[in-house]
């Protein structure tokens, strides 16, 4: 099993989003069966919430399901059991530097990192911005350009 996990603020704007997005790529290529895409939050504000109003809004405009989600704090233990923590933010990078426990085996890098010219290096936060559009733009373009990544990692 390849295990991905999404990491921003709260859980509830980019990272969900950006676990929905992944999963609609993996499904699209058949590979959802090797597979496993959570996301966490860095802050435990909104745990056990459903993602935020818009990014809800814009996953049902693109017709991605984010059926189940409910937001989570990032734990200890996730720096060992995934093979790709991928950040929204450099700030979010800043923080996983908390966790003691970080596996040699795991990947961590911004999303925007595995786009070759990205528009932005970080993901905003909607939750700010307000611009829900522009962040699945940049969720979306990341997110395929890393199922690239790894498919060429894990010759899929």
């Amino acid at each position: 099993m390849i295990k991905v996990l999404f990491i921003c603020l709260g859980n509830i704007c980019r990272s969900p989003m950006a676990e929905a997005v992944f999963r609609q790529i993996v499904r699209e290529k058949g590979q959802e069966n090797i597979f496993v895409i959570d996301s966490a939050g860095i802050g435990n504000w909104h745990i056990g919430n459903p993602p935020h109003e818009g990014t809800r809004r814009k996953l049902d405009e693109m017709e991605i399901s984010y059926q189940g989600q409910l937001a989570r704090q990032l734990k200890e233990e996730d720096m060992k059991d995934f093979d790709y923590v991928i950040a929204m933010d450099q700030q979010n990078m800043d923080d996983l530097q908390q966790f003691s426990s970080i596996s040699s085996k795991v990947t961590i890098r911004k999303l925007m990192d595995f786009v070759e010219r990205p528009k932005e290096q970080n993901v905003p936060d909607p939750y700010f911005t307000k611009n829900f559009d522009y962040t699945f733009d940049l969720v979306r373009e990341g997110c395929e350009h890393l199922y690239d990544y790894i498919e060429k990692q894990h010759e899929l």
